[in-house]
């Protein structure tokens, strides 16, 4: 009863005693137990023998002195800190982090291996002594920190990129002040269809969650999908053509055509001129010949030419598509299975903004073979003007007439 009494008395004071009271607090019970008073105290407090012993020590020492100490602890006092006791440990630790011995084959550590756990273990090894929560403190205060690697680096850059940035927005300002169509066109990432995971998280009811594949292999009959986006710079709306083949220079085309019939022609009645702005790779790249014919096709049918703006090489993610269009389709399909066309089509469609983004999707089964060579000679029958700055990024197509078709 007497242990119990003692703990209960300990646990009130403890909050108000500083390290020196905790002691001589003890060493104070365990003298008025007198013998076995030590062993008593330590088992009812907590408080290690040898710290009661030296409490008992000072108070006899106090009760003879003239002057009471009031110290706390002696200066320099204490367990020496682990870089006073082990010098080379901050030497030895950063020469383990320094960023040579990533891809250092003769390195104890890589990128797999660089936790606080795996360095405390390699440091062990080399003979020194650190906890992994010795190693957190010490990277913390030699400043180094978790983090993530950041999409910046964007390739060589052009020295005229600038210039065709200026370029281009000189071009939409001028073809809208005249009332004519401006579109950015870009081709979205494939997506799998299936029961498979898409990133993201969605409120739902609690227990509820929907179980999707452990793997990601394509399902052979679903298959995947190539979204690609028209979105009208003028009017705020959005277009998406979803395939279901290859990703070629005439599905590019198509998928701008089906655009006009569907949504353009009815909003730019008698348009003469249509500007797009794409990106300089891909189907719809300004290299590619395949590109240039199926627009000359297009011009010729709607009896409207077409002027073209690639961006500059490596900049793909500054199309306006990008980030006024498929970023919204990324956050409204969040979380949830594109386990079908149809939901894919209902998922896009549903896609709204509070500026008032409106978008249409529609599926496209056809076919488009790889592999589609098109000749010099053809090529010369695309009624194509260069601009002065910059003409093989900056064109424009004009339908053909048969007086300007070359006859082969």
């Amino acid at each position: 009863m007497e242990t119990k009494t003692l703990a209960n008395k300990f646990k009130i004071l403890e909050p108000i005693l500083n390290e020196r009271l905790r002691r001589q607090f003890a060493a104070a019970e365990a003298m008025a137990i007198g013998r076995g008073g030590i062993t008593l105290v330590a088992e009812a407090t907590g408080i290690s023998r040898r710290a009661i012993t030296q409490g008992c020590k000072e108070i006899e020492s106090l009760s003879k002195a003239e002057t009471v100490y009031t110290g706390i602890r002696k200066k320099g006092g204490g367990r020496k800190k682990a870089l006073e006791n082990q010098p080379l440990l901050l030497k030895e630790l950063e020469k383990l982090i320094e960023p040579y011995t990533r891809g250092d084959p003769e390195s104890p550590l890589r990128w797999t291996c660089k936790s606080v756990r795996k360095l405390s273990e390699e440091l062990k090894n080399r003979g020194f002594k650190a906890s992994h929560n010795l190693v957190a403190e010490i990277l913390k205060e030699a400043g180094y920190s978790l983090q993530a690697n950041q999409k910046r680096l964007e390739g060589s850059i052009h020295p005229d990129r600038n210039l065709q940035f200026e370029h281009i927005n000189n071009k939409v300002i001028e073809f809208q002040a005249d009332g004519h169509p401006v579109i950015s066109v870009d081709t979205k990432k494939k997506e799998l269809v299936g029961q498979f995971k898409n990133n993201g998280k969605e409120l739902c009811p609690k227990k509820s969650l929907e179980k999707v594949n452990a793997h990601d292999f394509e399902d052979k009959q679903l298959g995947k999908v190539a979204s690609f986006g028209i979105y009208d710079m003028t009017h705020n709306t959005g277009f998406v053509n979803l395939g279901t083949d290859a990703d070629k220079s005439a599905f590019a085309v198509e998928s701008i055509r089906r655009w006009w019939f569907t949504m353009g022609e009815a909003v730019y009645l008698n348009a003469k001129k249509l500007l797009i702005t794409a990106e300089s790779r891909g189907s719809k790249g300004y290299c590619r010949k395949l590109w240039k014919t199926e627009l000359q096709k297009f011009s010729t049918e709607i009896d409207c030419s077409i002027s073209v703006c690639h961006l500059p090489p490596g900049t793909s993610k500054w199309n306006k598509i990008e980030h006024r269009l498929f970023s919204y389709i990324s956050q409204n399909w969040r979380g949830k299975p594109l386990v079908s066309h149809g939901v894919i089509i209902s998922l896009i469609s549903s896609t709204r903004t509070g500026k008032g983004l409106i978008v249409r999707c529609e599926q496209d089964k056809n076919k488009y073979p790889k592999g589609i060579k098109v000749s010099d000679e053809e090529l010369l029958n695309v009624n194509l003007e260069k601009d002065d700055f910059h003409g093989e990024w900056n064109y424009t197509i004009k339908p053909n007439t048969p007086c300007n078709v070359t006859v082969i």
